[in-house]
């Protein structure tokens, strides 16, 4: 199944130990969304916004993957699952449940997802305004 990753997940060293089947196939824009930060584990979510695009990275991975990572993203109580298509395809990411105020993502976290978007070669223009709030 094809997953778009948009948050720490970016990062292939984290993807792969965590997801052992993942392939990163591309880079793509998923349009009409916002990145943001929030909940109390100050983590990366996505918002409708016209216009708008967040970067991210497409992976193929597993049934086992799948089940991996919805434990990671502590779905479906943090995380729930959001379809989209691109080319015709469908493609799943998680997106937050409780749409909680902007919180600035912890030193730690924000590396991490910055490190994701060298790996995927990503536009940071996009991380650095969803950090402004």
């Amino acid at each position: 199944m094809l997953y778009f990753a948009y948050g720490s997940n970016l990062n292939l060293f984290q993807m792969k130990r965590r997801c052992k089947d993942s392939i990163f196939l591309k880079k793509i824009n998923l349009k009409d969304f916002r990145l943001t930060f929030r909940s109390k584990y100050r983590a990366a979510d996505i918002e409708p916004k016209k216009n708008s695009i967040v970067p991210g990275g497409l992976f193929e991975i597993s049934k086992s993957d799948e089940k991996k990572l919805d434990v990671y993203e502590d779905y479906p109580i943090l995380y729930r699952k959001f379809y989209f298509t691109y080319y015709e395809k469908k493609v799943m990411t998680y997106i937050m449940v409780k749409k909680t105020p902007f919180k600035f993502p912890t030193e730690r976290y924000l590396n991490v997802v910055k490190r994701g978007y060298k790996d995927c070669k990503l536009e940071t223009k996009y991380l650095n305004k969803a950090l402004q709030g």
